[in-house]
């Protein structure tokens, strides 16, 4: 296919970008400023403001490209002030997801997130039941969470419009690592991998939620080349298999998060807080990478403290 990827130059967008390119499809990334990282074969880079709304279907039409992924947006919550949150990336979703059924592209896939479930919410979140799946309450208190629920409204409402001469899907990838940062390179938030697993506290926001940039790639991939075959505008979590945490989330769920007591009791051993098994039940997909492998492949130090 020939794709399209708004926000190609960020964390997420560089891997997915050049994940896709390597299995074999033309890709267009589409960001304000273009990234070394994708100076290769194969790869089309754009540069532009889609908050424009004419000018990025003007654009997306001209790309010819077969498939879009939405990924631009303010990536990361509280990063500035509440209304520019939500102004900002709800305008993004209406400018490009409605640009590309303008532009006549077949398949439109926009990136939500896990936080419009709500957990870390100021008074308090209990959740019915965990691993927290597709069917479980979207409960956003904040401005990012909410932005990311209106894409997802935003998918919803396009598909009511288009029906089935598009074929739309929205996924919620967990906490993305980057290749980069198995080997120390700052996470999103500003600490290393190895950070994040020795101190709780700093997974414990994310529910210990994390997922490799490249299994994200590998999705899209299997996604895209799905959605003809399966319902219009299905919702997808997208995740690891394992939590980001030495010890079980039984345990430490309710340390950080008073109120999951009950429900935290079925995440034994490894389990995450997420699950994917909709993307598995639907596209036979699975993540392939977990910390433990990637950090012992990335790091040479054999002190490492890796469990």
């Amino acid at each position: 296919m020939r794709i399209a990827v708004t926000g190609g130059s960020g964390r997420l967008g560089r891997s997915l970008v050049t994940g896709l390119a390597d299995a074999g499809h033309d890709l267009v990334s589409i960001d304000r400023s273009p990234s070394a990282h994708l100076e290769r074969p194969g790869i089309q880079q754009l540069s532009l403001d889609l908050t424009d709304a004419e000018a990025t279907a003007s654009t997306l039409a001209g790309t010819g490209a077969d498939a879009l992924i939405h990924l631009a947006a303010i990536a990361v919550p509280f990063s500035a002030p509440e209304d520019v949150i939500l102004r900002t990336n709800a305008a993004l979703a209406q400018s490009v997801l409605g640009g590309a059924v303008r532009a006549g592209i077949h398949r439109v896939v926009a990136a939500s997130s896990p936080t419009v479930i709500g957990y870390g919410a100021p008074r308090g979140w209990t959740p019915d039941s965990l691993p927290l799946d597709e069917e479980s309450a979207t409960e956003p208190w904040n401005a990012y969470a909410l932005s990311k629920l209106l894409i997802e409204q935003t998918v919803a409402m396009l598909r009511r419009q288009a029906g089935d001469d598009v074929r739309f899907a929205s996924f919620r990838p967990c906490y993305v690592i980057a290749p980069e940062e198995w080997a120390g390179a700052l996470t999103q938030q500003g600490h290393t991998v190895l950070e994040r697993l020795d101190d709780p506290a700093l997974s414990a926001p994310a529910l210990f939620n994390y997922v490799d940039a490249r299994d994200v790639a590998s999705f899209a991939d299997t996604l895209l080349a799905a959605l003809d075959d399966i319902p219009n505008g299905e919702v997808f979590f997208v995740g690891a298999e394992d939590s980001l945490a030495r010890r079980p989330l039984s345990e430490l769920l309710p340390q950080f998060h008073p109120g999951t007591e009950r429900a935290a009791a079925a995440l034994t051993g490894t389990a995450p807080a997420f699950s994917s098994a909709k993307a598995t039940r639907l596209l036979g997909w699975r993540p392939t990478r977990t910390w433990r492998d990637e950090l012992v492949s990335a790091t040479t130090d054999s002190a490492a403290p890796v469990s």
